[in-house]
């Protein structure tokens, strides 16, 4: 018998614990009882479990203080199934909950689940560690990442990717699902940020002819388009408040129905969703679901800032560096002594993709075969400052001056004209796309405005 299939079930009721433990053991499973937690801890060495099932409520103490004394996941069972119950044994740290009485199916799909998952996370000796493709690091916060994408890969949980911006949140998930099962389709990508709040619903979950003003024809969703793949929600603190309970539903019955439709349909889809959030801020603040958030608080996973990632800064500065200089069609070049320990110094607010629009400035200023660090421009200087010691004629002063203030000439444009154009205009005036808009509002600390219709 394999030693990840041993249960506890801590039952006080003997039909209801027998049967259970029948059911089990049918199933190939080794299963022990127990009629209360304090049974339970005296009678059993609580380190031998790989899972428990546990009523809620039972003689003296409560279900839910196996959470703390028992290191398996734990599945607390409950008669009183409302979102609140769930909402209060899942912030203690319950793995799942089911209501009773319980469909047998259900049951054994939710301890199949629970297993794999806890499987999965178990550290391994021998673990070959596959790099997710576009990401580079050895050190211990990229190796721990690496690891653990490839044991999630392998299950169907729901994952959290927590991560500044221009950590690689999309690169991560996308990793994920290559590593999966599902990877014979397409990932669905949604960035919740970039699309209008007005269409998001219709964006995820599709709508019928004539649902609303404009409905001139059917359209599938994301979500449904993800069916037997997987769907990445970048940015997931964005979502609005409807657009969350449907999404909730998705979730909990692995069914959407369309906008403006009276008819459901099952799909079977992998979620991925990522924030720079602090998702639990935002539930406090009433601005994101709390039973969503510990739906989807699952598997998370933690990508480290690049300013904590030691000698991987260098490394990927190589890799842009060489990619720039491809692209650009310029000959090969290197940083002098003086801009390596300026790389290896910054702070790097902007992490990854500020890392690649530095180098690639330079690439672009740079005469020499060398980039010296004042081409970098990480201490914020001007670029006139940086191109006065030069030779470079007046026109070429001028041009480059254009570009390293368009982020001055962003801000400016953007606080003239917000309250007169919406996002879409926004974006085109400035020629570049939603997503791009948004980014770079992120990036410098301009929310868009609430009272802004789009």
């Amino acid at each position: 018998m394999r030693p990840s299939n041993h249960i506890l079930v801590v039952e006080d009721e003997p039909v209801i614990r027998t049967s259970l433990c029948r059911l089990l053991e049918r199933h190939n499973y080794k299963v022990s009882e127990a009629s209360s937690v304090q049974n339970a801890i005296e009678t059993h060495d609580i380190d031998d479990f790989d899972m428990v099932i546990s009523d809620l409520r039972l003689p003296g103490a409560p279900g839910t203080d196996l959470i703390t004394a028992i290191p398996a996941p734990v599945l607390i069972m409950t008669s009183y199934s409302s979102i609140r119950s769930a909402i209060d044994v899942m912030k203690l740290g319950a793995t799942d909950y089911i209501a009773k009485p319980f469909d047998h199916s259900e049951l054994l799909e939710t301890v199949r689940k629970i297993l794999s998952d806890a499987l999965a996370d178990k550290p391994e000796g021998n673990v070959t560690m596959q790099p997710i493709r576009g990401m580079i690091g050895t050190s211990n916060g990229m190796t721990e990442l690496f690891a653990r994408a490839n044991k999630i890969a392998s299950t169907s949980s729901t994952v959290l990717i927590n991560g500044e911006s221009g950590t690689g949140k999309e690169l991560v998930a996308r990793g994920i699902h290559e590593l999966s099962a599902r990877n014979e389709h397409k990932m669905i990508s949604v960035n919740c940020a970039a699309i209008p709040e007005n269409l998001i619903e219709s964006e995820l979950f599709g709508h019928e002819k004539g649902a609303f003003t404009g409905a001139v024809n059917s359209r599938t969703g994301l979500v449904e388009a993800a069916d037997n793949s997987t769907l990445f929600l970048d940015e997931i603190g964005e979502l609005p408040l409807e657009a969350q309970a449907r999404l909730l539903r998705v979730l909990q019955d692995n069914e959407i129905r369309k906008i403006g439709s009276i008819h459901s349909k099952q799909v079977d889809v992998r979620l991925l969703v990522a924030t720079h959030r602090d998702l639990k801020k935002l539930v406090n603040a009433g601005q994101f679901r709390e039973d969503l958030y510990y739906r989807i608080n699952v598997m998370t996973i933690n990508i480290p800032p690049l300013r904590e990632r030691g000698s991987d800064i260098l490394k990927l500065a190589a890799d842009k560096l060489k990619k720039a200089c491809d692209r650009l069609n310029k000959d090969s070049m290197t940083f002098t002594k003086e801009a390596k320990k300026a790389l290896q110094n910054y702070s790097w607010p902007g992490n990854v993709r500020e890392l690649e629009n530095s180098i690639e400035r330079a690439v672009v200023l740079t005469e020499s075969i060398e980039i010296h660090e004042e081409f970098l421009a990480l201490d914020n200087k001007k670029i006139g400052e940086v191109l006065q010691s030069s030779d470079n004629a007046e026109e070429t002063v001028a041009q480059n001056l254009k570009e390293m203030s368009l982020s001055d000439y962003f801000q400016r444009f953007v606080k003239e004209h917000e309250g007169k154009m919406n996002e879409t205009q926004l974006a085109k005036k400035l020629g570049i796309s939603r997503k791009c808009l948004w980014e770079r509002r992120q990036r410098l600390g301009m929310p868009k405005k609430k009272n802004i219709t789009v």
